[in-house]
């Protein structure tokens, strides 16, 4: 067995790998790391899992820790990553991490969107950007990925292709996207408790979101991008707009999706908008697209779980590429509905 470590295991991310790794074939967790539950039974903090994983303690994060391990998993808050990063790469481990710290390619991009200078831009150049779908190769290759975050990958899975086939104007995508409260993270928040989340949907971020560059660099193209805050636990939905690069027929970018992700085994296409339901619960994505001749715009839409192929699930996804390993093991395409 493969052995791995979580950094970050009391959050939500952390807990969804725990869930994962509890029924994969080839990776087990063996250290749990998460400084604001540390002393505690990982059964405590994750009521969900059971059996001997139950019994691990949660513990404070030191290098040394890492011995013996072969893979990292770190579901941290942007900029921390950054601080451990060179020690994991150095201690011959794997990492696959989910924070904002290695995605972009230009340390100046992080410290444009994140409002910070970068710690480690000479580790930039060792990591790959985390959607197997798109960069397969260069993740089997692999020492240390950046896991794509929640909302560029239900983006960029349903633009990509378009964009590439040239259907679409670079210059004019427009994307809505809206997310459960699980993205918001485990610490308790006025603006995403229950009484403010419940009966309500709201954008924020207007203009300045952080993933706006992500999804820039990974597309080639200019975005506008407004999140929103649905009331819901887990999901997300990107509904997509761009100006049309030409006449086409109402179903071409739709064949183009299909003839894109016709092998994969996480992406599907639908003639039908997708709901986050489809996918609740697992690393599935559901993408679809049209043309309006009307008014000259085309329209993509992508649903995935963001806790699943928008963190956990593409985690473990990138891990088994690295690794050699079925993509598909421990993961499912399939939601959990109703």
């Amino acid at each position: 067995m493969i052995r791995s470590a979580i950094l970050g295991a009391s959050g939500y991310v952390g807990g969804e790998l725990l869930r994962l790794l509890a029924r994969h074939p080839g990776i087990e967790a063996t250290c749990l790391f998460g400084d604001s539950k540390a002393g505690q039974k990982l059964g405590a903090v994750h009521p969900h899992i059971g059996g001997p994983p139950a019994a691990l303690e949660v513990e404070r994060f030191t290098p040394e820790a890492l011995d013996g391990i072969d893979l990292v998993f770190a579901a941290l808050p942007h900029g921390e990553s950054q601080k451990w990063a060179e020690a994991i790469l150095n201690s011959g481990a794997k990492l696959v991490d989910l924070g904002a710290d290695f995605r972009l390619h230009d340390p100046q991009d992080y410290a444009t969107w994140y409002g910070e200078a970068h710690q480690a831009p000479h580790l930039l150049d060792r990591f790959v950007y985390g959607i197997p779908e798109l960069h397969r190769d260069a993740i089997r290759g692999a020492q240390a990925v950046a896991a794509a975050g929640c909302y560029p990958t239900a983006t960029i899975l349903a633009l990509k292709p378009l964009v590439d086939a040239g259907l679409v104007d670079p210059e004019s995508l427009i994307v809505d996207a809206a997310s459960g409260v699980s993205g918001a993270g485990r610490a308790v928040k006025e603006g995403t408790a229950f009484n403010s989340v419940d009966g309500s949907f709201a954008a924020y971020g207007l203009l300045n979101h952080r993933h706006t560059a992500e999804m820039e660099q990974a597309l080639g193209a200019t975005v506008l991008f407004t999140p929103h805050l649905a009331p819901m636990t887990r999901g997300i939905l990107a509904t997509c707009y761009a100006t049309a690069a030409r006449e086409m027929a109402a179903d071409e970018p739709l064949q183009v999706l299909r003839a894109a992700y016709a092998d994969e085994p996480f992406v599907r296409v639908s003639d039908d908008p997708p709901a986050t339901k489809w996918v609740s619960g697992s690393n599935g994505a559901v993408v679809t697209a049209r043309y309006d001749a009307r008014t000259k715009r085309v329209l993509a839409l992508g649903a995935i779980d963001n806790l699943g192929k928008g963190a956990a699930g593409q985690m473990v996804q990138c891990a088994n590429l690295m690794f050699g390993l079925d993509e598909a093991a421990g993961l499912s395409a399939e939601g959990v509905f109703p």
